[in-house]
């Protein structure tokens, strides 16, 4: 699918969505239920953005938000009784906001589409790296002693960005992860910060054992 040159967006402080990931999201603003509405009589497609720091002065107008997102189109849409909206999301392709419309009561952006393409040798190199994933994945996981579900059949590329926007990040970590230059940096990216993660998880043990 084509991103059109104007989209809407949805500002959030801790959301950020990648591409050919599912999210879930409870639409309860008037003026984002206007967009709902608007999306589902159009094209079906969301921008989903991340609010800078110190949003919260001008959350009822628009505060600035992170100018790379990605847009996802509607794939399941629940109407509650009072206009409220429960969707799900699927991620379609990151873009970078040049400026805005405000013609509607919510945020419409002029967008510029941010293609994710690798090429033979990144895939490649992407699935030598998901072994190393999949470990660090069971290490935290262990640590907080919680399961692990790595289905084999997920293609690398949606196990990278899956990862980058459920494992338990920082909001700003997630960001950084999205404007990676490709999926590729974006693996060796989170294998990074999986790494900090494990370590960090590996010391609080540490420092709450004793000696014996």
């Amino acid at each position: 699918m084509i991103l059109p040159p104007t989209i809407p967006i949805f500002p959030l402080p801790n959301v950020v969505l990648f591409p050919n990931v599912f999210l879930p999201l409870h639409i309860f603003e008037s003026r984002y239920r206007t967009m709902v509405k608007d999306a589902l009589a159009s094209d079906r497609i969301i921008g989903m953005v991340l609010l800078q720091p110190g949003f919260e002065a001008n959350y009822e107008g628009r505060p600035r938000v992170y100018p790379v997102g990605c847009a996802g189109v509607i794939t399941h849409s629940e109407p509650l009784p009072d206009g409220r909206f429960n969707i799900v999301l699927r991620g379609l392709e990151k873009f970078r906001v040049t400026s805005e419309d405000e013609s509607r009561p919510y945020r419409l952006a002029n967008i510029e589409a941010v293609p994710e393409v690798a090429s033979e040798s990144e895939c490649a190199a992407i699935r030598q790296h998901r072994v190393r994933l999949e470990a660090l994945l069971a290490a935290t996981a262990e640590h907080r002693r919680a399961e692990t579900r790595l289905p084999s059949t997920v293609p690398d590329q949606d196990l990278v960005n899956a990862l980058a926007q459920y494992a338990s990040f920082e909001p700003i970590e997630r960001q950084a992860l999205l404007e990676c230059d490709g999926i590729l940096p974006r693996c060796m990216a989170l294998i990074e910060l999986l790494e900090m993660k494990t370590m960090t998880l590996r010391g609080s043990n540490w420092a709450g054992g004793s000696v014996h």
